[in-house]
């Protein structure tokens, strides 16, 4: 995990690592990252900054086979942004997911 975050920590324009996960799948390893970058940026340069950290990573983990990165805008970074607030739709109770 430490590996991970120092990887990604070290691509231009991440300013944040919010969650790392990594599981072993037999000797092979996958991991998924959520990463902060300036909220200014476009679609097309966070995207670039996340395919630079999945690059970094694949050069740093030798038995890593498949890395996901998640893009989120600072301040915004980490799973408790992206939950979906009590609605209600099609006649179901009050709920969130």
């Amino acid at each position: 995990m430490d590996e991970i975050r120092h990887a990604a920590g070290h691509v231009e324009g991440v300013r944040e690592i919010s969650e790392v996960r990594a599981r072993w799948l037999g000797h092979l390893l996958q991991a998924e990252v959520n990463i902060a970058v300036d909220p200014d940026l476009s679609v097309e340069e966070g995207h670039a900054i996340s395919k630079q950290v999945h690059h970094q990573l694949l050069h740093h983990l030798s038995f890593l086979s498949r890395a996901t990165i998640h893009v989120d805008p600072v301040g915004k970074a980490g799973e408790q942004h992206h939950g979906v607030s009590e609605h209600t739709h099609g006649g179901l109770p009050v709920h969130s997911h």
